[in-house]
């Protein structure tokens, strides 16, 4: 069983330095340099927690010309937090399926983005779409209306083809569009 992966991330986060980390890199993407400064640390220090944090997929990069941005990964967390609740909610093998399906998800997402969290490809396959869909769309914000511009602006940040994933946002009910004005809809109407 791969429960490994779990422990791995969670021991990771064991750090008081690398909760501080993450807590800061919440409020916005930050260089290296910056996340020293606002926690009194060593540049090498500050090296040495990110790249434990790159390890379990918590942080990702963005070179800027000469300086390299560090951005939370909130998808990743928010799941890793949603297999803990589920591991207590469950027993038996129902435990083992989901933690089987929380990996499956882990590994496809590994597979299709880089570590700077670019999207390498769309995959063919429906339920590996939907998985990668899912990633990216759970970084939007729920209630706030996106114009167009926007929504590229962000899908960009993923991938080049913005006009076909804004599309399949809307065909598989991630978002309602009305006068190019988009909205994340529940979770519970996105397709599965």
């Amino acid at each position: 069983m791969q429960l490994n992966r779990i422990v791995a991330f969670y021991k990771t986060m064991g750090d008081p330095t690398r909760v501080r980390i993450v807590a800061l890199l919440a409020k916005g993407p930050l260089h290296g340099q910056a996340i020293a400064g606002k926690l009194g640390l060593t540049a090498p220090t500050i090296t040495h927690h990110l790249k434990k944090l790159r390890d379990i997929h918590v942080v990702y990069e963005r070179r800027d010309k000469n300086t390299i941005y560090f951005y939370l990964n909130e998808s990743m967390i928010n799941q890793q937090a949603l297999v803990l609740t589920q591991l207590l909610e469950k027993r038996g093998e129902e435990l083992e399926d989901m933690v089987e399906s929380s990996l499956e998800r882990q590994k496809i997402i590994g597979n299709f983005f880089t570590k700077e969290g670019k999207l390498k490809n769309i995959p063919a396959q429906r339920k590996k779409k939907l998985m990668v869909f899912e990633h990216i769309v759970r970084g939007l914000k729920r209630g706030k209306k996106y114009d167009e511009k926007e929504l590229n602006e962000y899908i960009m940040q993923f991938h080049d083809d913005y006009a076909t994933i804004r599309r399949e946002f809307i065909i598989n009910h991630y978002m309602y569009r009305e006068n190019s004005i988009y909205e994340l809809n529940p979770e519970e109407m996105w397709a599965k």
